[in-house]
């Protein structure tokens, strides 16, 4: 994929479903009773993983489009599929679906390509065998053989890194467990799956201090089909928010974006660098928080106007986002510094080392760390750029490329399929050249 430099990033947009809340909302309407119609449905081949896996385990799915609707079986009423389920590259199929499937009464297994099937798993085996549940793994890591037939018991679980990952897991598997199962986890992650159990009519206890965060969830309740529709995902949104940012001239409207508090960090990072950014017309669509951004380029006024450093319990929510940070922290007046960030080494790709590495081929000045990396004010420069098989990676430097003197390449550019289909020509359609 060729990038060429921008002029300006104007028009308005609406954006496709959000790949976490896609995941999440599939899962639970196969587990609930009736029939749930999905409207916005992400488009990513992430989430046609989800979908795939769910009609190999006997759930009836139509699509039309990006409305789905799914005949739901019941928590119990999922069947032995006839071989492993291919989870694709996408870590919130695998690792949620290992939370449903410990407590059916069946073997399975889970498989990825190859770049999952180097992420760790022993996070959500651990707590899963905690429970009950016999799972055999290549040395925490995929392929998962699930052993079915076990009865399952609530825990009390402590999260050692905040994951909603993690945390979902043993949610949906406490759905299946006898008593109440309680996970605490150290900082605020993404609230998805709760606010969508309570949707589809389960209960859930969830308290939040300044020191941590507690969800409780009792065994053996009954979900029952609903409507549901999918926000417009923030996530994506964060790329074309910063290509405008960036650009003198720029204004640009997002359309129906989903505003969970625990995934705006994003907005509030933004705003504190100095960008021009609103909200408007503010709604609650299925328990999501729902409403539209605007987005102004720079004035002559420099953003970030003093030191920036981003670390401590505000990067469980930032995760998905700090790749395109990265960029915008070229363009700041005193850089960028990101911090706690050490998660990102094990993602789809190693995005430190990632960012750090296509960055320093752009001309930008750039100090790696092993939690993070420090960015210097910089004048980007074209460069061939490698994705690293990475959808993120790939999409943040596209808005690079637009910010950059000169042509860029972006090699393996095709996997932005992963979250986003169509992104190159979503962004080529408000640029202004």
């Amino acid at each position: 994929m060729l990038i060429g430099r921008a002029k300006s990033i104007c028009g308005e947009l609406h954006l496709p479903g959000d790949k976490s809340i896609s995941h999440r909302v599939a899962m639970i309407a196969a587990l609930a009773t009736g029939d749930t119609v999905i409207e916005n449905y992400a488009v990513s081949s992430d989430c046609a993983s989800t979908l795939g896996c769910l009609r190999d385990l006997g759930v009836t799915i139509e699509r039309d489009g990006t409305t789905i609707k799914i005949h739901g079986v019941g928590r119990q009423g999922l069947s032995q599929p006839a071989g492993p389920l291919d989870c694709g590259n996408s870590g919130t199929t695998i690792r949620l679906l290992a939370g449903v499937l410990a407590g059916q009464n069946f073997d399975s297994i889970l498989v990825g390509d190859e770049s999952l099937s180097k992420r760790p798993m022993k996070r959500i085996i651990a707590p899963l065998q905690a429970m009950g549940a016999d799972i055999e793994s290549d040395n925490g890591h995929a392929p998962l053989t699930i052993h079915g037939g076990k009865m399952l018991r609530g825990i009390d679980h402590t999260l050692q890194i905040a994951s909603a990952q993690i945390k979902s897991c043993i949610l949906l598997a406490g759905l299946n467990a006898d008593g109440r199962t309680n996970v605490i986890e150290p900082a605020p992650t993404r609230d998805h799956t709760e606010l969508m159990l309570q949707w589809f009519g389960a209960k859930i206890d969830a308290t939040q201090d300044e020191s941590d965060g507690r969800i409780s969830v009792k065994g053996a309740q009954t979900l029952k089909g609903v409507n549901f529709s999918v926000p417009g995902d923030i996530s994506s949104a964060a790329f074309f928010l910063v290509a405008a940012a960036c650009l003198p001239g720029s204004e640009l409207t997002l359309r129906g974006v989903g505003l969970n508090p625990t995934r705006t960090g994003i907005i509030e990072v933004l705003r504190g660098l100095g960008v021009d950014l609103k909200i408007e017309n503010e709604t609650t669509v299925c328990n999501e928080p729902v409403g539209d951004l605007i987005v102004r380029g720079r004035t002559d006024d420099p953003m970030g106007s003093k030191s920036n450093l981003i670390g401590g319990k505000i990067i469980a929510n930032l995760i998905d986002e700090i790749p395109i940070l990265a960029i915008l922290g070229t363009q700041l007046e005193h850089g960028l510094e990101i911090r706690d960030a050490a998660e990102l080494r094990v993602k789809e790709s190693d995005r430190i080392a990632a960012v750090v590495e296509n960055l320093r081929r752009m001309s930008a000045t750039v100090e790696e760390f092993p939690d993070g990396f420090r960015i210097a004010r910089s004048d980007l420069v074209g460069a061939r750029i490698d994705s690293f098989g990475d959808h993120r990676i790939a999409m943040a430097f596209a808005v690079a490329g637009r910010l950059a003197d000169g042509e860029t390449e972006i090699n393996g550019a095709e996997c932005v399929d992963i979250s986003f289909p169509g992104f190159f020509e979503t962004l080529a359609s408000v640029v202004s050249s």
